[in-house]
């Protein structure tokens, strides 16, 4: 094998972006043994967040047009992006650093080109290949070598598969490598109906029945099966949730400040993506009512809480030009991930091949 891996690239200040964190969050992701995957599609990037051998956070940042859900398996990341689903591989071998810091090397290895159709989540199928919420078409859908997409489910509501965006199908949680749950924004089965709807209405529907678990939402995202427990984000209340599979009733766990999007759970921790408000989207909600009465202003960034007492215990802060974030992804077993982006010179220069024949080096000898 041989391997040239580049230096981390420093971070991208994005029209003057400052990030700050809790002063615990660099032990949390280490007594947890996992890295953080974030996407900003607002400016294009995905983050990777862990901690060096000398114990300080990384954040390594890359450019991907309109970066939207992220799904991470081990060794493996999957980015849907403004016109394409990405496949991120990590190049290292057991045992193997990057620079001597970084545990995970992830390199851009397939594009998918699926067209702008408003990828939102993406989650793998039993079989290993790639579903993902098609939100501009108002379904489920997976990947084809011929045509931009194939539809799988749809909402019982929908009437036909087009390019409407009517109901904003926008979450997707998976169980045992099959669809279990998805949110919508509401039932409308008109050309961006949603958006009169986004108040209340929102809806949990079981994929396998087309059931409507509950219709009592405000702009619900990231439904997650966890433990036998539905969780989801009312993302128009500012509340991390849980739901009952069976009648619907809906648990508040936590308030979080900002417009939620984006769950991942890990070692009884929830970690949500919250954003600043929009205008339009996301303004006239009880989002906003709920943090004037607790005299407090949206702001963006992670947030990790636990999942039993409901408390926010660490945080990641973006301050000045990022303002909205979408999706996240805990990397268990990854102390200190870094990614190469598409459009770099890097991409161009790094390169790896299995041993062959005629390369009996170990790859301890090769690593880079």
């Amino acid at each position: 094998m041989s391997e040239k891996t580049p230096p981390p690239k420093p971070a991208q200040d994005a029209a003057d972006t400052k990030l700050s964190v809790s002063g615990g969050m660099a032990d949390w992701l280490l007594s947890n043994k996992a890295g953080l995957a974030f996407t900003s599609y607002q400016t294009g990037q995905l983050f990777l967040v862990g901690v060096t051998p000398e114990g300080r956070l990384s954040f390594n940042q890359q450019n991907f047009q309109r970066a939207m859900g992220v799904s991470y398996q081990p060794g493996r990341l999957y980015l849907g992006s403004r016109f394409q689903i990405w496949r991120l591989e990590n190049m290292l071998q057991p045992g193997q650093l990057g620079n001597n810091r970084f545990d995970m090397v992830l390199v851009p290895r397939n594009a998918q080109t699926v067209g702008d159709v408003d990828v939102h989540e993406v989650g793998i199928l039993e079989g290993g290949h790639v579903v993902f919420v098609n939100t501009k078409y108002n379904c489920l859908a997976q990947l084809d070598l011929v045509h931009s997409f194939k539809p799988i489910w749809k909402p019982p509501f929908i009437s036909k598969i087009v390019g409407e965006d009517r109901c904003h199908l926008n979450g997707l949680a998976m169980d045992a490598g099959k669809p279990r749950f998805v949110t919508a924004v509401s039932c409308s089965d008109t050309a961006n109906g949603w958006r009169e709807r986004r108040d209340e209405g929102g809806v949990l529907i079981e994929v396998e029945t087309g059931r409507i678990v509950t219709d009592r939402l405000s702009m619900p995202h990231s439904p997650r099966v966890h433990g036998g427990q539905v969780y989801a984000l009312d993302s128009g209340r500012g509340q991390l949730i849980r739901i009952d599979p069976e009648g619907g009733a809906r648990t508040d766990i936590a308030f979080c400040p900002g417009f939620l999007r984006g769950l991942s759970i890990h070692n009884g921790h929830a970690m949500v993506t919250i954003s600043k408000p929009r205008d339009g989207s996301f303004s006239g909600l009880a989002l906003d009512g709920e943090l004037e009465r607790r005299d407090s202003d949206h702001w963006c960034g992670v947030l990790m809480v636990d999942l039993e007492k409901g408390d926010i215990v660490e945080w990641i802060r973006l301050d000045g030009h990022i303002v909205e974030l979408f999706d996240v992804a805990a990397m268990p077993g990854v102390r200190c991930p870094m990614s190469i982006g598409p459009d770099t010179v890097e991409i161009r220069n790094t390169h790896s091949f299995p041993a062959s024949l005629d390369d009996t080096a170990s790859a301890a000898d090769n690593a880079a």
